[in-house]
């Protein structure tokens, strides 16, 4: 048996049930699987047997994953989960239904340059979100950017990517990260933000003209060309795209860092004002209005009667004239709108004839329907159906659907079981810990807090109901989780004055704790307190310590 099919079928963590595999590398098997608890198709790449031996590797990966978990962007490629463990090193992130950018470039050549700015502005955002939270990808490529049927881009694998291709490099293998690599990162230095930025550059070149910017016959040919080279002028390939438009690749692509734009924020501001200065240009200047000539008191050769009219012809024409000008720009306008936002609006959606789930084993649907369905589960405690059994569904079968860019969304109602079950002791257990022993147990689980003095933050203080009481299957449990000791302020009294032992006993009796004494010069007795650390009359935690500043006495 591989690797791959050793997985297949199996239950990871009581949760993830690994159903097919979807891609691989030199690092990681993606599998598609079915997240248990929350009902949803997730993608779930584990590590190869052979990589998790690398104590070294298996620390990086597992250091990259738990930052890139900690991003939310809709132009990222979600991290929902990381396990680590003896066994296996995965992480679980959201199902993308779509192909990669490298994919559709190669389909369709060359892009126009209104969708690279659209593909590139999106891409950019990505970047800037991770950036401001101290996250490199330091692997921007085509092949690591995903496309949806809607046309939203999401970047995927922050940080891993590059491990992926530095294991690539080790089997002397390449997936063409050599092309889009920063001159920085050529010459062996650490790389930053810009670094990004600059295989973003060369990713915007190559959709621009449909070519790589550098290319050659070995890898090392190809990372000088990076360093020193500069590349063909986009106009000489395709006039017809904007100077404005290729200064911003080409400086993006900079070989030199302090000419490179110097954050994923500069480039976005540098994109929103090219769009904005090619939106007028779209737009056909309205003709100025004319202005208006006296008429002369002679009328020359004409007579009154026949210059009138001819004014009134005139009159015409002018009318005439501007409302033909108007109407193109209308016309003009109403183009520019539709290419850029309403004609996706418009666009016929796909339709799917909702099957009928009703009677049909919940697992056996989950496992086999189409991953364009999204359930939502609620369940029903009755004796009337067997466990399991799908008793109704929200819209009604053989309707049909449009499926939408999160796919088409149906409601069915789960026969569960009204068998009574002992509510398990979970107290004094971590919060997380417990609903997960709640929930296997096939309890719903609610969580509440409160202050406790004996019980430490974030653990279980007590369940209702009770532990071990016997209430049915699929029952809500409500979890009364400590939120660490009560907060009680008290007012700093005064001190100063008072003999050293006399301002201790106040500082006792009113919950204060006495953290020592400096002793200062003063003109005062020997041992009199003329200074605390905390000013009088100021609200302070109980317990909080006090220092004295405690005279010397005269000399």
């Amino acid at each position: 048996m591989n690797e791959q099919e050793k997985y297949i079928g199996k239950m990871l963590d009581d949760r993830y049930e690994i159903l097919e595999t979807i891609g691989e590398g030199g690092m990681a098997i993606v599998f598609r699987a079915l997240d248990h608890r929350l009902n949803r198709y997730v993608a779930v790449k584990i590590m190869r047997e052979e990589m998790a031996e690398d104590e070294e590797f298996r620390r990086r990966f597992c250091a990259e994953s738990h930052a890139v978990a900690m991003l939310s962007n809709p132009n990222i490629v979600s991290v929902y989960d990381v396990s680590h463990s003896d066994e296996r090193e995965y992480i679980v992130m959201e199902l993308i239904s779509g192909i990669t950018l490298k994919q559709y470039m190669d389909k369709k050549g060359a892009l126009d340059w209104k969708e690279v700015v659209h593909f590139t502005k999106q891409i950019t955002r990505a970047l800037s979100h991770a950036h401001e939270r101290g996250i490199i990808h330091r692997d921007i490529k085509p092949q690591n950017i995903m496309l949806l049927r809607d046309g939203t881009l999401k970047v995927a694998d922050f940080g891993i990517a590059a491990l992926e291709n530095e294991v690539y490099e080790n089997n002397g293998q390449t997936i063409g990260s050599i092309h889009y690599i920063a001159p920085e990162q050529a010459r062996g230095n650490s790389p930053d933000a810009r670094s990004d930025i600059y295989s973003l550059g060369v990713v915007m070149y190559e959709m621009l003209s449909g070519r790589l910017p550098y290319t050659g016959d070995t890898l090392a040919e190809i990372a000088v060309k990076h360093m020193n080279a500069n590349p063909e002028p986009l106009h000489d390939l395709f006039p017809s795209i904007p100077p404005e438009l290729e200064a911003i690749t080409l400086k993006a692509m900079s070989a030199n860092l302090d000419e490179r734009y110097q954050t994923a924020a500069e480039l976005l501001a540098a994109l929103d004002e090219f769009t904005r200065s090619a939106m007028k240009q779209e737009l056909p200047m309205e003709p100025e209005e004319e202005t208006p000539v006296k008429p002369v008191v002679s009328y020359g050769d004409l007579t009154k009667s026949s210059y009138n009219i001819r004014r009134k012809k005139a009159s015409r024409v002018s009318f005439l004239s501007g409302s033909f000008g108007l109407l193109i720009v209308t016309v003009a306008l109403f183009v520019f709108l539709w290419n850029f936002w309403v004609k996706d609006l418009f666009s016929p959606a796909e339709r799917i004839e909702l099957p009928d789930f009703i009677g049909s084993r919940y697992d056996d649907v989950v496992r086999d329907a189409d991953p364009v369905y999204n359930f939502i589960i609620t369940d029903v405690y009755t004796n009337d159906s067997a466990p399991g059994v799908i008793i109704s569904q929200k819209p009604d079968p053989g309707r049909s659907m449009s499926i939408e860019n999160e796919g088409v969304t149906v409601e069915i109602s789960v026969s569960r079981s009204m068998t009574s079950i002992a509510v398990p002791d979970v107290a004094n257990q971590e919060y997380r810990d417990a609903i997960a022993t709640l929930e296997k147990a096939g309890f719903a689980v609610e969580v509440e807090s409160s202050t406790s003095d004996s019980v430490a933050h974030n653990y279980v203080i007590s369940t209702s109901p009770s532990a071990g009481e016997m209430i049915i299957s699929g029952s809500t449990v409500y979890l009364n989780v400590s939120s660490g000791a009560q907060v009680v302020y008290v007012q700093m009294p005064n001190l100063i004055g008072l003999s050293e032992d006399a301002a201790i006993n106040k500082l006792v009796s009113n919950n204060l704790n006495y953290a020592g004494s400096q002793w200062v010069d003063s003109p005062l007795d020997r041992g009199t307190v003329v200074g605390q650390d905390i000013q009088i009359g100021e609200r302070v935690e109980e317990h909080s310590k006090v220092t004295l500043q405690v005279s010397l006495g005269a000399e």
